[in-house]
């Protein structure tokens, strides 16, 4: 059944306003008609829906049911993405958020080659934000992640100190065979807590970088003993953590 997220105010205790590119993936795309059903989320809660009305500019529906689900995993993962080339970003969002991440953090980092400006960066984060929601949709999310403008490493280090939990995908522990750090915090984290992640770009982190980020108290681990490309470290680093609080 196709689900489609909505704004809270467009969702009643009854019917469900629907607008926008939604209106002619419905009507046009997946050709639906009166009577047929759907799925529509508020980012809180999801109902089953029956179609009421559809017209050029707006799709109505009747609620038929609310949903009981839990497709969100019981931590908010945050990944912090050094700018990669190309449209590695997109790749990243689109998989990260099948694999339950809770938001995309986009920074420039020392070695980041690609350079946002400000019209050219709030243009990429609406395309990554269109990603977002049609993964959230195609994986039967009850959230769409949240995908912020590109800040500095500077802006990341301060903001940082809001999150419980603070890592740092780093290669080079991987080289020196380090095993131990994901897994002993993997163990120790608890339902609710926020994680967050820093994933250097394709040249990975500086070592400035990493000892700023270390004396914030970000732990480094790697991911394996394999040196992973950025755009699938933070995929390996989701999996486990769904492994480990949704399968354990």
């Amino acid at each position: 059944m196709q689900r489609y997220f909505v704004p809270k105010e467009n969702m009643t205790d009854t019917k469900v306003t629907i607008t926008g590119e939604d209106v002619k993936h419905i009507a046009r795309v997946m050709r639906m008609k009166i009577g047929d059903m759907i799925i529509c989320s508020n980012s809180i809660q999801a109902a089953r829906c029956k179609l009421e009305e559809i017209t050029d500019n707006e799709v109505t529906a009747n609620i038929v049911e609310w949903i009981e689900e839990q497709k969100e995993l019981p931590v908010a993962v945050t990944i912090a993405q050094g700018l990669p080339k190309g449209d590695k970003l997109d790749y990243i969002i689109q998989k990260g958020t099948e694999l339950g991440a809770n938001s995309f953090w986009p920074f420039a980092a020392a070695r980041s080659v690609v350079k946002w400006n400000a019209q050219k960066g709030q243009k990429k984060i609406e395309r990554l934000e269109k990603i977002a929601k049609e993964a959230a949709e195609q994986s039967h999310r009850t959230q769409v992640p949240t995908v912020q403008l590109p800040t500095s490493f500077q802006d990341l280090l301060k903001e940082s100190s809001h999150y419980d939990i603070k890592l740092i995908a780093y290669e080079e522990s991987a080289k020196t065979g380090e095993k131990k750090n994901l897994a002993k915090t993997l163990n120790t984290v608890q339902s609710g807590q926020t994680i967050l992640l820093v994933i250097g770009p394709e040249g990975g982190l500086s070592e400035h970088e990493v000892m700023a980020l270390e004396e914030q108290g970000f732990v480094s681990c790697g991911l394996g003993p394999r040196i992973l490309r950025t755009e699938t470290a933070a995929l390996y680093f989701l999996a486990a953590v769904s492994y480990h609080t949704e399968l354990m």
